[in-house]
């Protein structure tokens, strides 16, 4: 542990700033962290590009090959893979997928005592499944057989002890679209009953009216993790805890706060802002970022939890800036040790 976690921060060090608090961002192998993350020099020739259309718009991001992820654990102690939301890791066929391709690759080149969280694929965890412009019901929603053999399995494989955490990102439900919460809390027992036996299960849940005793006494029954997300419609990370009654559920005692969007900005809007994903966007940072932030690491700490902090570019710009923020902050809080922070 750093003598001076800001100093550490400082030249964008965020690992083992405490032995309960991990800190780490969504995705990697961005372009805009080179100086700050990553060499140039490493790199020179192997970078490539990639277009992506977000809404309307297409917007191209120059993007480092998959070992950089070496260097990317020289800063931090975890990472959240996302690329697996969009695909099962086999075929029916038992197939490898491409996502079980670079997750493969990924694993590869994974330093000693890295962490991942992984994304449950959307044909799992999502009740209803865009095509095109259009949503329908998916058949496969909380399917217990499918999750085991076509991503539990495989992933487990892949990545061993170094598999953090599962996350169970489901989509915001519009109200025409929303079932009872007791139906949901009902699929997630069933689920959960069926599913292998594992305590790095983690759900969030991106509806609000959702937040509810009887879907958090699934949680609290199975040992499942609520992740507490600063997302576009959802309340504050720290509101959303006190929903719960202040409780911590992941049964292997693992909290994980994802700092996602600014609350009521949209993912396109938040996404056309940050990119490049360079530098940092002050007016996208909200108070209620860091606020409910340092909250929610103090409170798990002070619980026995170890917290786990993921940061998105999306949030304001630049995850590797708004991590240091986060690190002031902390440090500000006294949570983090470290010589006194003077302000004027």
């Amino acid at each position: 542990m750093p003598a001076d976690p800001v100093e550490a921060a400082s030249r964008f060090v965020f690992r083992d700033l405490h032995p309960q608090l991990l800190l780490g961002t969504a995705s990697d192998r961005y372009s805009g962290w080179i100086g700050q993350i990553y060499t140039a020099s490493r790199y020179e020739g192997r970078m490539s590009q990639r277009i992506q259309r977000v809404g309307s718009e297409s917007f191209t991001s120059v993007v480092l090959p998959i070992d950089s992820v070496r260097e990317y654990f020289e800063h931090f102690s975890v990472l959240e893979l996302d690329f697996t939301f969009y695909s099962l890791l086999l075929t029916p066929e038992g197939i490898p997928t491409e996502s079980h391709r670079t997750l493969a690759r990924y694993a590869e080149h994974l330093p000693p005592g890295a962490r991942v969280l992984l994304k449950v694929p959307q044909k799992i965890c999502a009740y209803r499944l865009w095509t095109g412009k259009d949503a329908s019901e998916n058949p496969t929603f909380l399917d217990p057989g499918l999750f085991r053999d076509a991503f539990y399995e495989p992933a487990v494989a892949l990545l061993g002890d170094r598999l953090a955490a599962f996350l169970f990102e489901q989509e915001y439900h519009r109200k025409a679209d929303r079932m009872d919460p007791a139906v949901l809390a009902d699929r997630l027992k069933a689920f959960f009953r069926a599913a292998p036996k594992d305590p790095r299960y983690h759900v969030e849940l991106r509806t609000e009216s959702y937040l509810c005793e009887p879907v958090f006494r699934v949680l609290a029954d199975h040992g499942v993790g609520q992740v507490l997300s600063h997302w576009t419609w959802l309340p504050p990370p720290l509101n959303q805890w006190q929903r719960s009654g202040r409780r911590f559920f992941n049964a292997s005692r693992l909290v994980v706060v994802r700092l996602l969007t600014p609350r009521g900005m949209r993912y396109e809007e938040a996404y056309a802002r940050a990119h490049p994903f360079d530098r940092l966007i002050e007016d996208m940072v909200q108070p209620s970022l860091f606020r409910d932030t340092a909250e929610l690491v103090a409170r798990g700490i002070q619980e026995n939890q170890t917290v786990c902090v993921i940061v998105n570019n999306r949030a304001g710009g630049n995850a590797p800036l708004l991590a240091r923020q986060l690190v002031m902050v902390l440090h500000q809080r006294s949570v983090l040790p470290g010589p006194e922070v003077h302000t004027q």
